[in-house]
């Protein structure tokens, strides 16, 4: 891969550390009192340790909430094990409970760097190179998130993270500069959450559901090359860039609300599809997201001539509409002039499946077993290669045909990987 980003090593400023952590961690406490709970008359509402020992975590800065901290924990259980997985920085952009993007941190091409805002920045770190892919990946999914990253935060992910709207970050640690410029963020209400990145939760979890408690041994499964090495189909071909993706996909969907399918290509989720009860429906979705991830790397959406005054997010939404079916919502007269200083041309559907044509190379991963072999052929639309997925189908063979009609190589892990 070609990149222009990412030239720098991570640690070059001075960092105070306390164990394996940068910034100095407040006193430890054993609960953080909330003001609601998901719902401002869900009251009262806390975290705490049950056994009485101390949080893992410190607020550096702000109020989290209920549904932050949710986000928070996930998330650093997903990038955690990205960074175990691959051994590079990784970071996560989470809404409700699910990743909207994760990634680990290869450098950016300059067309990527220019989709994702940060082309103005120079040379970036590999952690903010990760999280300009993860918060990249669906821009309008990841709105507002709350941040996950592996390392500590440095000076350029505080800068990338300090002009986008977000709710949060938590990381083990954060130099000097990086605390500085997040703190200043929000008004000063900027949520800066720091992990102990020694802590080992229990093997056995538990929570409630209508005063009855669930209890169940947490999901340790390591996702590695053994996981995936029981290739099903003719081609068994699979690079070691393609591996890392499986990795990357089959961690994601392991803190996605399930039924989930994610889509990879180069070190980054691309679409993800989370929460549906029928898996085509993820595949669909997802699907779509990957498509429009590669839309916006089209000639016809880089020249776009925006005016000065529209901001990242609104440039993001009238992207959007512009790749969609719904492009006269921004080019009807009266509606162009406020968004582009000249009126674009439409991009047609057949020129969108031509460029739709050159996205090769996609990694798909499934939390479960595909039942039809529809989501196959669903996938091949948005270029995928390679697919990792439970098996277990009693279609299973049908499936196994139709990867191999499009000459695709697919692994059988034999393990679910629901999460609710």
């Amino acid at each position: 891969m070609s990149g222009r980003m990412c030239g720098r090593e991570l640690f070059q400023t001075k960092v105070y550390w306390e164990g394996s952590c940068g910034t100095k961690m407040e006193d430890k406490m054993n609960e953080i009192q909330l003001k609601y709970g998901c719902n401002p008359n869900q009251k009262p509402s806390r975290i705490y340790m049950e056994d009485g020992s101390e949080l893992p975590v410190s607020v550096l800065n702000g109020k989290p909430g209920y549904i932050n901290f949710l986000d928070a924990f996930n998330g650093w259980q997903l990038v955690k094990e990205l960074k175990a997985a691959t051994n590079l920085p990784a970071a996560a952009s989470f809404k409700h409970v699910s990743p909207a993007g994760a990634a680990v941190g290869l450098p950016l091409t300059e067309t990527l760097a220019k989709i994702y805002w940060v082309e103005d920045l120079g040379e970036l770190s590999p952690l903010a190179c990760a999280y300009a892919r993860a918060r990249g990946a669906d821009r309008m999914s990841s709105f507002g998130d709350f941040i996950a990253l592996s390392d500590v935060c440095d000076e350029d992910t505080a800068r990338l993270i300090k002009r986008e709207v977000s709710d949060g970050v938590i990381a083990p640690g954060y130099t000097e500069e990086a605390l500085a410029l997040l703190k200043a963020k929000k008004k000063g209400n900027y949520n800066i959450i720091q992990i102990d990145a020694s802590y080992t939760p229990a093997p056995i979890e538990r929570k409630q559901v209508y005063g009855i408690t669930f209890e169940q041994g947490r999901n340790e499964l390591p996702i590695d090359g053994e996981l995936l090495s029981n290739i099903v189909t003719k081609n068994k071909e699979l690079p070691e860039a393609a591996l890392i993706d499986m990795k990357i996909a089959l961690i994601t969907l392991k803190y996605t609300q399930s039924n989930s399918v994610c889509y990879v290509k180069e070190g980054q989720a691309i679409g993800i599809g989370a929460g549906q009860q029928s898996r085509i429906h993820c595949t669909r979705l997802a699907g779509q997201k990957a498509d429009n991830w590669y839309l916006r790397q089209a000639p016809q959406v880089l020249n776009l001539q925006f005016v000065d005054s529209l901001g990242r997010a609104d440039r993001d939404n009238t992207i959007d509409v512009y790749i969609g079916d719904e492009y006269e919502d921004v080019l009807r007269d009266g509606e162009w002039q406020k968004r582009f200083k000249e009126k674009p041309p439409v991009f047609t559907r057949e020129e969108k499946r031509e460029w739709l044509g050159g996205n090769r190379n996609v990694t798909l991963g499934s939390d479960a077993f595909f039942p039809f072999s529809d989501n196959i052929e669903r996938a091949f639309k948005s270029g995928v290669k390679y697919i990792a997925q439970p098996g277990g189908s009693v279609r299973d063979d049908l499936v196994i045909e139709c990867c191999d009609k499009y000459d695709m190589v697919m692994a059988f892990t034999g393990i679910r990987l629901f999460h609710h």
